[in-house]
Order: C-alpha cells, then structure tokens, then sequence
C-alpha cells in the first residue's frame, strides 16, 4: 500500500532554520563521503561549522 501524500503523520524536519533551495557541493578527498555519512547528524553540524567559518572569515575581513 502506498503512502499518501498530505497524510497526518508524514515525516517532519527537525530544522533550527530553514535549508535554503540551492545545494552548497564540493568535491572531497577520496573517502571522505563515507566517513562523514558513517558521523550522526552529520548535515547539522556541517550547517553549524559553515556558520562559525563564516563568522571568523567576517572578523578577518
């Protein structure tokens, strides 16, 4: 059986702040992919680190 759409008890993001439409890609080194798929809540908190590399870009700048 199908899952329907619009349905009550869909899955929801448990998002501080909404993701933005447009991906952030860049090519690592050879395995990296799978380490960082293997680390929990590994997007999160490559969000927060791209926040903090942000701000201590800005305080240089």
């Amino acid at each position: 059986m199908p899952f329907q759409k619009h349905n009550t008890y869909g899955a929801l993001k448990r998002l501080a702040r909404p993701t933005d439409k447009a991906v952030i890609a860049f090519r690592g080194y050879e395995g990296q992919k799978e380490k960082l798929k293997a680390i929990p809540d590994w997007q999160e908190r490559l969000r927060l680190f791209v926040d903090q590399l942000i701000e201590e870009d800005g305080q240089n700048g």
